[in-house]
């Protein structure tokens, strides 16, 4: 299973629920920028190209969960 990093699982979150990378920043009281360069990470790590995939991805590997 991908091991992603606190940061990174908050960032997918984000991803998850339909938010922009700007509203996901904000959010985290980080800069867009940043948030691209965790993208990469995370999309890297799980073997994805896309913010679909890397949600199924994240969902299938139990590291989000969408209830609650």
């Amino acid at each position: 299973m991908p091991s992603l990093t606190e940061r990174e699982t908050d960032i997918l979150w984000g991803v998850a629920k339909g938010l922009t990378y700007g509203d996901i920043a904000e959010r985290l009281g980080i800069s867009r920028n940043t948030v691209l360069t965790h993208i990469k990470n995370i999309y890297r790590k799980l073997e994805v190209n896309s913010r679909g995939e890397a949600v199924f991805a994240a969902i299938n590997h139990n590291i989000i969960n969408l209830k609650g």
